[in-house]
Order: C-alpha cells, then structure tokens, then sequence
C-alpha cells in the first residue's frame, strides 16, 4: 500500500509542477492572494459538492472542522508568506527557502513526534535540499527581509504536512481535505480584499479573460481540490520525511514543464539540482539500516 501511497504523491509533485506555468501567467492579471482566493473557494465548492452527492455530510465533525482549520492555516501561512515576501525577493531565492521544508519536516517531526527519520530519509533530505539550491538560489546574495518572510511560508508548508500525518488518521480524508480549503479560500480572500487592488484586478476584460479561468478551474479542480485530497489519504501509509521528499520533485517537473512549454533553459547547476533533488528522493527509499545490517553480519561470518 506504501508504493502506491508515494506514487500518488509522486502524481501530485507533478500536478504541482505542470501548473506553476499556468499560475505564474495567470497572477500577471490578478494578484496572488485574489487569485488563489478564488481557486480554492472553487475547489472547497467542488468538495462540498462531492461530499453532499455521496452523502458524507456526517463525516464533517466537529474534530475534523477543528483540524481542517489548523491544516487551513498552516496552509494559507505558506502561500501569503511567499507571496509577500516575494515583494522584497527573487524568486529563485523564494524558491529555494520554500523548499527547505525538505529539512525542516524530518527535524520537526523528531522534535515534536519524537518520530526519528531513517538513515536514508535524513540523507535524501539533505541531498534534497543541495538539489533544491542548485536549482533555485545559485548565486543569490545576502540574507533580507522577504527570506524572512519566505522562511515563514516554509514553516507552514512543513507544519502542514506534519499535522496532515498526525490528523489524516483520524478524520475522513475527503472532509479534512474540504474544510482546510475552505479555510484557505477564506483567509486568502479576506488578504486579497485588504492587502491588494481587487478593484482594478476584478474589471471586465480580467473576467472574461480565458486564459484566467483556464489557470482557475484547472489549478482549482486539479492542483487544489484533486491534489491536496490525495496527498491527505496518501500520507495515512506513509511517512512525512518521505512525504517531504516527494514533493520536493514539484520544482523538477515545473523545470521540465517551462523547458517544453515555454524554451526556459536550465543552466548546469540547475540541471545538477535536478540530479540531486531525484537521488535524494532515491536515497529515502533505500533501507540504509537494513543494509548496514547485513554488512555487519556478513563481516561476522
């Protein structure tokens, strides 16, 4: 079951990738709190939806509203704070801090699950986040006040996944994944009305612009309402390090997606922290104990 779990979550790294194109030309015409407001206010309505056609209103406790909202959150912290702090910084730099949650989600859960990662999640991990650098940050200079915020986004990305393992056990994966969305929707729109120029983003010709609503109803149906459900009910057979390291994949497979979609070229270092980013990912899947093991028997005999 733990194959297939990954696999989804493989799927979902995909997703994610495919659609940082679509995203990244779609927020050119409405700001990133408004337009991911929208998406997932799209997304919770398409769950609701499905949840009310199954008949699985019961699944919408009070425990799983309680933690739909913390997972919504932990959410909305990560996607606000990149967003602000890409005001102040590259986003080659963004990217890079954004994927620390490689690091931070085996050091977090030892912290507070007291869950010790394996040999070779810790090593993927720190093989990852190389990767995640090379690919991203290259020769990126000092510390400023948007990593900071960045760093904060990071944070709520590996608490996100963190809680989803510890939550995901005892609530409905459908239900947890449509309260947390809705939470988000919520929060993102009220950033969006507050903190940017809805009126002069929400004008006619943005409206019936095509190539927003296609980004829409393909980032909410897939990369929202589909993704984050199977990355809810894939993380009940699997471990949050590996979780971690899957996803890391997501810049990968958006390299790969501009390479083809749009001729962005990759430099050597970038090409380098694709290599490293999948060998990690390799490394968390080899049973480094177990073959250290073995080692130790065979010098034995």
């Amino acid at each position: 079951m733990r194959w297939a779990a990954e696999l989804s979550l493989l799927f979902v790294a995909l997703i994610w990738g495919v659609t940082f194109v679509i995203v990244q030309q779609a927020i050119d015409l409405l700001p990133p709190l408004l337009f991911n407001g929208i998406r997932f206010l799209c997304a919770a309505l398409l769950l609701f939806l499905i949840i009310f056609l199954r008949k699985k209103m019961a699944g919408l406790t009070i425990k799983t509203w309680k933690y739909g909202i913390i997972l919504g959150i932990c959410l909305a912290i990560g996607y606000a704070f990149q967003t602000i702090g890409l005001l102040y910084t590259t986003v080659s730099k963004a990217g890079f801090i954004t994927g620390l949650s490689v690091v931070l989600v085996p050091l977090l859960s030892l912290i507070l699950l007291k869950k010790k990662p394996a040999p070779g999640a810790a090593i993927g991990s720190v093989t990852a986040a190389g990767g995640l650098y090379l690919l991203t940050a290259g020769g990126a200079d000092g510390w400023n006040i948007g990593d900071f915020f960045v760093l904060i986004c990071a944070f709520g990305f590996a608490f996100h996944i963190i809680f989803t393992d510890i939550y995901t056990q005892l609530s409905s994966a459908l239900s947890l994944t449509a309260v947390q969305i809705t939470t988000v929707a919520v929060l993102c729109l009220l950033g969006g009305f507050i903190l940017e120029d809805w009126q002069s983003a929400l004008t006619a010709a943005n409206l019936l612009n095509s190539s927003v609503w296609s980004a829409l109803l393909i980032t909410a149906f897939l990369a929202t309402a589909l993704a984050f459900f199977v990355q809810t009910a894939a993380q009940k057979h699997t471990t949050p390090t590996r979780v971690v390291l899957l996803l890391a994949m997501e810049p990968v497979f958006g390299a790969l997606t501009a390479f083809f979609w749009i001729d962005e070229r990759l430099t050597a270092a970038g090409l380098t922290g694709c290599a490293f980013i999948f060998i990690g990912m390799l490394l968390a899947e080899i049973p480094v104990q177990k073959l250290l093991s073995l080692r130790s028997a065979a010098n034995k005999s």
